[in-house]
């Protein structure tokens, strides 16, 4: 059994409908990417596993659990927004994230603030958008979690910054925990990549080891994804 399941997943937002009849299992120990086109449900499958909005229909359980109270202190989620308030400093965030969550390392996330260059005493309001991104990523990495759910965690980040992100999302996770990528950046996450999922209009297209699919078809994952898609 997965750590992370979608059972006959519906999402409707009025007569709109995001997910359909969605199912999924996937397993710790794993980097996922998660893939689609705008509008195909990839973050509205990453908020319900968080545990930010319900399904309208079907059931999601992480780790055994519906998502609630118990699943958010074992599940690390980087919106594709920056949520920080302006007034607040890049070690206010730090303490927070601290008292906040027991799986925390303060150690690990001061040592990756001083790598990118991000001063403790630096107000959000004074960064640039890919230096947010950045501290919230550091902030999401440095806890212990056993699912992280990242939504376009190399969007914003200028590609110098892309290599140092990757790696420090592949050298900060536990080998038993899951991590979840959801981008439109292909290229620049698949090396990092042990399984790909293709969304598609609400359902899951394709779920296989990114390793087979680049040896039975011959191709990288982006091309793939660009004949699926026809991007």
């Amino acid at each position: 059994m997965g750590i992370l399941q979608y059972r006959e997943v519906t999402k409707r937002y009025g007569s709109s409908l995001a997910l359909d009849h969605l199912d999924l299992d996937l397993e710790p120990g794993r980097i996922v990417g998660l893939l689609g086109p705008n509008g195909a449900g990839k973050t509205t499958m990453i908020k319900m596993a968080a545990g930010l909005i319900k399904p309208s229909a079907g059931t999601v359980l992480v780790d055994g659990m519906e998502p609630g109270k118990e699943t958010k202190a074992e599940t690390a989620y980087l919106s594709d927004r920056v949520v920080f308030s302006d007034y607040m400093t890049a070690q206010d965030l730090v303490k927070m994230h601290e008292e906040f969550f027991k799986d925390f390392d303060r150690k690990k996330a001061v040592d990756m603030l001083i790598s990118l260059g991000i001063k403790g005493s630096m107000k959000v309001g004074e960064m640039s958008k890919g230096t947010k991104e950045k501290l919230q990523l550091i902030l999401v990495m440095s806890r212990r979690a056993k699912v992280y759910l990242l939504d376009e965690p190399v969007g914003g980040v200028d590609p110098a910054a892309r290599d140092y992100i990757l790696d420090t999302i592949i050298t900060n996770y536990s080998p038993d925990a899951l991590v979840v990528i959801s981008t439109h950046l292909i290229s620049e996450v698949e090396s990092v990549l042990d399984d790909i999922v293709f969304v598609k209009e609400g359902k899951i297209f394709l779920h296989r080891p990114a390793d087979e699919l680049r040896e039975e078809n011959g191709k990288s994952v982006e091309e793939l994804f660009k004949g699926v898609f026809k991007c």
